[in-house]
């Protein structure tokens, strides 16, 4: 474990001398992708560090110990701590997600429900703008598709942090654990009667590619513009402005009706169509994770559901951990920190079962 350690750290301060060098700062994307592996190496290399500094003061308070009883009940305290960082380290080298250090694009569709589907999802793309900024990350609506009654066919918003975050915090790597189909059981606005319903709503998320991930052929794509449709507002159904583009080799569509402009349109679609192509290759390379792309929405189908938001009893249920919360106010208001915390837990302490429970040292 040390040797790999090691290993890492070597990495880090190679990293530290590249990052100075002038050619890194004027290619963007180069100096983001070195930045995301500086700060996630760095993590590694603080908590080793701690932890033989630590290692070092246990070793001499046992030597110590023998003669003086405080030295001795102060190294229970170490032995202790050493194990916290032994814990913290294993954690941070569990092998990851490749994307897990970048930025996320999240879709959200409306689905089985009708009305009471798109207010639904208007009420998860909030959720979750909200959750981005207690976050301090950058939110980007790309395009959206509302409802006659303020709720949203359909959404793709850009999230994005500020600054490299550290391992296991960037947006993908926890909005990655949101993917998939929401239930929710409430009385609808247009339910005359006071009875509950169920309705659904898909959420898919992406890890945002940068241009360097992913190489398009301008003769791969198809481009074409139309009017753009929604509930009015300036420059909607009254220029060609949207843009809808077809990737001809995958089959993938993506089309952005938001922006004022074609250009405009056409920038934030050749995002998500990367985004889009750069999970698909990663899921052809790993075709046996259970949680490639494909396994996250299929079908905005209630039977297929990760999460159910119950709001007559005021309970959120999510149904891959067991976690329940009678706190749904607060968690559609942002507050989604227990339930990515409980999902990130379970995932990493199945991938430590998986690799095994090596002792450090």
């Amino acid at each position: 474990m040390f040797e790999q350690v090691e290993a890492l750290a070597a990495e880090h301060a190679q990293l530290g001398i590249r990052m100075s060098a002038p050619d890194v700062h004027a290619d963007q994307f180069l100096a983001r992708r070195l930045g995301r592996r500086y700060a996630e190496l760095g993590a590694v290399v603080a908590t080793y560090e701690a932890w033989l500094e630590v290692d070092g003061d246990l070793t001499a308070a046992h030597e110590l110990g023998r003669d003086d009883p405080a030295l001795a009940a102060e190294a229970q305290s170490l032995a202790e701590r050493r194990d916290e960082l032994a814990e913290r380290l294993r954690r941070l080298l569990i092998p990851r997600d490749p994307s897990d250090g970048k930025d996320a694009i999240v879709e959200v569709k409306a689905g089985e429900g009708g009305e009471e589907s798109a207010l639904f999802a208007g009420d998860l793309l909030r959720m979750y703008l909200r959750f981005a900024d207690r976050q301090s990350w950058r939110t980007e609506l790309l395009d959206v598709n509302e409802s006659d009654l303020g709720g949203v066919r359909s959404a793709t918003v850009a999230v994005s942090a500020k600054r490299a975050p550290e391992p296991g915090r960037a947006p993908y790597a926890l909005l990655r654990h949101e993917a998939g189909v929401h239930r929710v059981q409430r009385v609808p606005v247009t339910e005359s009667q006071g009875r509950v319903h169920t309705s659904a709503a898909g959420v898919l998320v992406l890890a945002e590619a940068d241009p360097v991930d992913v190489a398009l052929d301008e003769a791969d794509l198809r481009v074409d513009v139309f009017r753009s449709s929604g509930p009015g507002g300036q420059s909607v159904n009254t220029t060609d402005s949207a843009v809808r583009i077809s990737h001809l080799p995958s089959g993938i569509v993506v089309s952005c009706q938001n922006e004022k402009s074609q250009l405009q349109n056409r920038e934030q679609a050749m995002r998500i169509l990367r985004s889009r192509l750069l999970a698909l290759a990663e899921e052809q390379a790993r075709s046996d994770v259970a949680d490639s792309r494909r396994a996250q929405v299929r079908t905005v189908d209630r039977s297929e559901r990760i999460r159910t938001y119950n709001f007559p009893e005021g309970r959120v249920t999510d149904h891959r951990t067991g976690f329940k919360a009678y706190t749904l106010e607060a968690v559609l208001d942002g507050v989604l920190d227990d339930l990515v915390t409980a999902s990130v837990e379970a995932e990493e302490s199945a991938r430590l079962d998986a690799v095994g429970d090596r002792p450090v040292g």
